[in-house]
């Protein structure tokens, strides 16, 4: 029999509809039953492709003793945290300061007001292999509530007290340039020189540090910059965190040579990713990188879209309640497949082994080389080799669609819809590729037509027809990033407008007037027991980062000085903080970078029709120069657009009827230019 969860749209809490445990969506109905009965609340938190989520589920939500005790004793709330970020983040940061650490499921223990005074996240039933089990916890609280309730509530108050997060201010003693060379040797001492990253296992991608690497190589003209960054990006593609069979990068690794993935696959990731290996390519010209962004976008064009545009949100680690099951082969199912001689060479070249690399069977992976790297030792010429081994990967894919697919999370997120919408344009502009400018023009008028109030109101999730959520920070700082790299796909100013609009919103709703920075939730949401400010660059890069190098590309780009004030007063509130350990903050500290540096303006003038045009905008697009901003003025009906955002470029028109370049580098202009080759050679 259904629980009141069947009514939601969350993949995830409908995967719990019929748990025999009394689960409450969150909200005033469920709080107010604590406060009736009072009682404490259960809080479950996770996500639909969660593997231990499924664990904990099967263990325990689906056990009628677990349900029984707690309908009797507790208020249970589940919180899908991928549509409610905010509570997520609030009671994640309770769990890390009280244990040490954090992850999914989380288990927290509150008072009927909301205040936590417990807090873990995985518990088997019962107590075993020296974990606490979750029905011990429970009746240990439950003794506790009934004999001492004062005690735990003044323990919530202690704790919610500490929430609040005051970051330190600009007063650190560094320059920019100082911070960004600490970040790089902090990176460089955590690098892992023999398998690429960063520390130890488990190892996550976290482009963001590739991201700065590659651009702090290109401000400081650091090999070993560059050299990091590229021996991490050919790792991560060469280990099983890559499916190459077909397409795309598991959320992380969970040994050190990114071997055996936990297999979930995330919008996210894949977005950042391709974003990373599209700016390794721009930076090296090397075709093993497009080739990797350009698969990235064939598995999301794929297996992630909506039929009207939008991006799902991930795939399970899980099917047929087996973690990994879908991706892994044996030998002779290769070989039966593609046939004997070439499946002993597929074998071979992807380590597929009778003992195998997981629990029996084998992760293909390329491990011990790149086929290009393993024709001699199997006497076959490069070229012939790659051929063959695409011809089997397509066979094999066809083999493995037959498969029972892991869950999909077909809820759509306006914060990760915009990260794949930034890669889909930067991936079109740098590979020339309509079909992914296409995927990202849609993508944008999706969220456009389906997650904006008729208030102009940014909502955070979609799916099944209802839009929710006042959107949270992330979603508006990811969306103004892909409305920029739109823009620069495009050179539409309808892209920039919006950008632009989505900024003005965000210091609306979001700034603190007092102390300075973003909150993470809007001045009009849900008031939770903290209202945190999130500059950590963990999974994701914070919406504070991202926001910040947001404003000063904008400002660079329209000669808004208000929003470049807002931009440096945001890296003043955090600077301190980020001073303290760069290398959590990497995106913050790319920030940084283009804050410090010599920004190059660059407006391009003439019709778009000119050929000389065309050529100054494909360098824009496909050289390597991220302190450089374009801006194209045109000579149609969209000029007047462009004036009202960026007034500075009425006077830069054609010289003599012919299409001009004007420069401006640290606010110093330089004489129109008329020869692309001329500003091929400034920009160089």
């Amino acid at each position: 029999m259904a629980n009141r969860l069947a009514n939601e749209k969350s993949p995830y809490l409908l995967q719990h509809k019929n748990n025999p445990v009394d689960w409450y969506p969150w909200g005033d109905p469920a709080f107010a039953e604590a406060q009736k009965r009072n009682c404490p609340v259960f809080l479950s938190i996770g996500y639909s492709t969660c593997h231990w989520c499924h664990v904990m589920e099967r263990e325990s939500f689906e056990d009628q003793e677990v349900a029984d005790y707690l309908n009797r004793h507790f208020v249970s709330i589940k919180v899908d945290r991928e549509e409610r970020p905010d509570i997520d983040h609030i009671y994640m940061t309770v769990c890390q300061a009280l244990t040490g650490q954090g992850g999914w499921p989380l288990t927290v223990l509150l008072t009927p007001d909301k205040k936590p005074f417990f807090a873990g996240t995985y518990f088997p039933k019962r107590t075993k292999w020296g974990r606490s089990g979750l029905l011990d916890i429970l009746e240990q609280v439950t003794a506790k509530w009934q004999k001492d309730r004062d005690a735990i509530t003044r323990a919530g108050d202690q704790i919610v007290e500490q929430l609040q997060f005051n970051p330190q201010g600009a007063d650190t003693g560094l320059d920019p340039g100082e911070i960004a060379e600490q970040c790089f040797n902090e990176l460089r001492s955590a690098f892992d020189r023999q398998h690429g990253g960063f520390g130890a296992a488990p190892k996550f991608p976290t482009p963001h540090n590739i991201i700065f690497l590659l651009r702090y190589w290109k401000s400081s003209g650091h090999d070993e910059a560059l050299a990091m960054a590229e021996k991490t990006l050919q790792s991560m593609f060469r280990g099983g965190i890559y499916d190459h069979v077909g397409f795309g990068f598991a959320r992380y690794s969970t040994d050190q040579y990114w071997l055996v993935p936990h297999f979930e696959k995330m919008l996210y990731d894949n977005a950042l990713l391709a974003l990373a290996f599209l700016e390794a390519y721009q930076a090296t010209n090397n075709d093993f990188y497009a080739r990797v962004a350009s698969e990235i976008f064939t598995y999301v064009l794929r297996d992630m879209t909506h039929p009207e545009g939008g991006f799902y949100s991930a795939e399970d680690a899980d099917s047929e309640g087996v973690e990994g099951k879908f991706y892994v082969w044996t030998p002779t199912e290769v070989e039966e497949v593609i046939g004997e001689g070439k499946g002993r060479i597929y074998n071979r070249v992807y380590e597929i082994t009778p003992n195998g690399n997981s629990e029996g069977h084998s992760i293909p992976n390329l491990i011990s080389g790149l086929p290009s790297e393993r024709a001699p030792e199997l006497g076959l010429e490069p070229e012939k080799l790659v051929t063959m081994l695409e011809e089997a990967r397509q066979k094999l894919f066809v083999h493995r669609e037959k498969r029972v697919h892991p869950h999909k999370d077909d809820k759509i997120l306006t914060a990760w819809n915009g990260l794949m919408i930034a890669a889909l344009a930067r991936g079109a502009a740098v590979l020339g590729q309509g079909n992914l400018l296409e995927a990202a023009q849609k993508a944008e008028a999706f969220i456009r037509g389906k997650l904006i109030r008729a208030d102009r109101r940014l909502l955070a999730r979609y799916r099944d027809g209802e839009a929710a959520y006042e959107a949270y920070l992330d979603d508006y700082a990811f969306m103004t990033w892909g409305l920029i790299e739109l823009y620069r796909a495009t050179f539409k100013p309808e892209y920039l407008v919006r950008a632009v609009e989505l900024v003005g919103q965000t210091r609306d709703l979001f700034w603190d007037a007092q102390k300075g920075g973003f909150f993470f939730y809007g001045s009009d949401a849900e008031q939770l027991i903290a209202r945190p400010k999130e500059v950590y660059d963990g999974a994701l890069p914070s919406g504070n980062s991202v926001m910040a190098l947001n404003m000063l590309v904008l400002a660079a780009t329209t000669g808004d000085t208000e929003m470049e004030d807002t931009a440096r007063h945001l890296i003043n509130t955090f600077a301190g903080t980020i001073a303290e350990h760069p290398q959590g903050y990497t995106y913050f500290v790319t920030a940084l970078l283009f804050s410090a540096g010599a920004v190059t303006g660059v407006t391009v003038s003439g019709d778009r029709d000119d050929q000389a045009v065309q050529e100054m905008l494909d360098m824009s697009q496909q050289r390597y120069n991220p302190d450089t901003v374009f801006i194209y003025y045109p000579g149609d009906e969209e000029r007047k657009a462009l004036e009202n955002l960026a007034p500075h470029i009425k006077e830069r028109r054609p010289v003599n009827g012919r299409a001009a370049a004007y420069v401006c580098r640290d606010r110093a202009c330089r004489e129109p230019i008329t020869e692309s080759a001329m500003l091929a050679e400034l920009l160089q």
